[in-house]
């Protein structure tokens, strides 16, 4: 069999770029589920690998039909769809370089590789950006080094087809470091997924550019590689929040939003056009940043609070006991804000349901939502100021991308479990503002514990932990504390680790695999070891985890 000879490209347009994305996203679909098992740890519910296909399957359909040829309009429509696609961390991180992939290429009919590497210079700075708190050895550390390498590759004269082949050994090289950058990558012997799913869309271009097949070709990666779910955490509230509108002409949001920024603004998010902005930022400092703002136009609707005065209680009428088994409706929202969740289980919906939110949005760990749902959502309720509640570490981050596409006043509750964001909806208080509930629901999340019981995929000793395949394992807020191959020690060891005879009130959901019969059961094994205790026995519907368990 003879050798292909590659092709030498030095220019690409808009259907040039369009042919390589569908062969870069057809190589990710086809190794998708060997992205997905490579989960840090062994639960089964590994989706870094669906989130980013779905992302870039999102992000094609807009330009499926098109016979554009201009590769900055190509892009352009690229990074539109990946941001209303976008599902998981890995998702939106994809969607932000996709974003900064169109911001290089904007009104560029045509591309040669100098410009591909300025591209992927911001693709890295805008990724980079969407995380509150970086992490290396992530999907981030790829994509930097890549665009580090085609910088280097371009200043040496290389054409298209070198410049990939370079990048698509960078990325394979880094993703294979960074167990040396992330410990606990290495303690359970992987790579990051979210590294090794972007490696994949790059060798899918440079397969393309090659004349290559990207279909049915097994994904060579080594070692298992692997993901961890980022946790995002909001910075503490303080000075003052200030609101407004700008009015001007050929307003830059990029750069507005970085001055605010520099000033002292924290939170701070700028969203509209070259018209017509609105500013939503913490200050302690609220006049340098409405003199900036005059500067720059007319203020419109401004509005400013002191947050360190803002009461912190929180109250409201809590569910009626046992409110899952019993089919309820929301209450009616007469409040000017509404509240918008995430939720996965139909027991966990008539749970949040009878504790009156605005709008569900079905979704959890295996199946994220994606930013465009939760946009829907936001924009159905008939309120102009929405709470979101994610519920999930992984959907926080395509919460926070709603901010700025929405004109309503939003504000993420950072819940990374449901039993977090049950906490958070009976802190909600009806008398109260926007405000004062976004804090007193903040606050609340914190007084929460959840546990949560499945069972283990693969065999991996993590965190100390020797688990082996099948066996039961237990975690405490998403860490990994105990594996077994008996449920009932494995619950009783959790519930041991949680400390909890620090707690006063215990909610037991249980799974669509488990019977009321056996959590009945599970609940009086619980009582008698820990009689204190006030044990409420609740049929969540989740999938993959037999329980849920809520400590307050």
């Amino acid at each position: 069999m003879s050798m292909q000879r590659p092709r030498r490209i030095s220019v690409f347009d808009g259907q040039d770029l369009k042919k390589a994305m569908l062969a870069a996203a057809a190589w990710l679909e086809a190794h998708r589920e060997a992205i997905n098992a490579l989960n840090v740890f062994p639960v089964p519910d590994g989706d870094t690998g669906s989130n980013m296909s779905a992302t870039m399957q999102a992000a094609l359909r807009e330009i499926a039909d098109s016979s554009e040829t201009s590769a900055g309009i190509i892009a352009a429509k690229l990074a539109h769809g990946a941001l209303m696609g976008a599902r998981g961390n890995s998702g939106v991180i994809l969607s932000q370089t996709l974003r900064g992939l169109a911001q290089g290429l904007d009104k560029k009919p045509t591309f040669t590789a100098g410009d591909l590497a300025t591209a992927l210079q911001g693709a890295s700075r805008l990724a980079y950006r969407a995380v509150l708190k970086p992490v290396e050895g992530t999907i981030l550390t790829v994509v930097k080094d890549c665009a580090e390498v085609a910088a280097a590759s371009a200043e040496r004269g290389v054409d298209l087809v070198g410049l990939m082949q370079e990048v698509v050994a960078a990325a394979r090289q880094s993703v294979a470091r960074t167990p040396d950058l992330l410990p606990i990558l290495k303690q359970a012997g992987v790579v990051d997924s979210g590294g090794q799913g972007f490696c994949t869309l790059l060798e899918g271009i440079w397969r393309y550019i090659r004349g290559e097949s990207t279909a049915g070709v097994a994904l060579e990666v080594g070692a298992a590689p692997a993901s961890r779910k980022g946790r995002v955490s909001v910075e503490e509230e303080y000075g003052y929040e200030v609101v407004f509108l700008l009015r001007g002409e050929r307003l830059d949001v990029e750069a507005i939003r970085q001055r605010i920024i520099d000033l002292g603004g924290v939170s701070t998010v700028v969203a509209g056009d070259e018209r017509m902005l609105k500013v939503h930022t913490h200050t302690p400092w609220p006049g340098k940043i409405l003199d900036y703002g005059v500067n720059l136009g007319s203020l419109l609707d401004i509005n400013i609070e002191n947050l360190q005065e803002q009461s912190l209680a929180y109250a409201s009428d809590s569910a009626e006991e046992h409110a899952a088994d019993e089919p309820s409706e929301a209450i009616p929202m007469t409040h000017p804000v509404s509240v918008v969740a995430v939720v996965s289980g139909a027991g966990f919906e008539k749970v949040f349901k009878g504790l009156g939110v605005g709008a569900l949005v079905e979704g959890g760990q295996t199946m994220n939502p994606s930013t465009e749902e939760l946009l829907r959502a936001v924009n159905d309720v008939a309120t102009e100021q929405v709470i979101l509640l994610p519920n999930n570490g992984n959907v926080i981050l395509s919460a926070r991308q709603v901010i700025g596409l929405s004109s309503k006043e939003i504000s993420i509750i950072p819940t990374e479990t449901l039993p977090q964001g049950v906490a958070a909806l009976q802190a909600f208080n009806f008398e109260a503002d926007f405000s004062a509930n976004t804090r007193a629901m903040t606050a609340a999340i914190k007084t929460v514990q959840t546990a949560e019981i499945t069972t283990s995929v693969r065999s991996v000793q993590i965190e100390g932990v020797r688990v082996r395949e099948g066996d039961f394992i237990g975690l405490i807020n998403g860490d990994l504390v105990v594996a077994g191959p008996t449920k009932a020690a494995v619950i009783h060891d959790t519930l041991q680790r949680m400390n909890i005879d620090n707690y006063e009130i215990v909610t037991l959901y249980y799974g669509e695999d488990e019977t009321a019969e056996d959590a009945q059961e599970t609940a009086r094994r619980i009582k008698q070891a820990y009689s204190h205790i006030e044990i409420d026995v609740v049929n969540g519907g989740q999938p993959y985890y037999g329980y849920i368990i809520s400590a307050e």
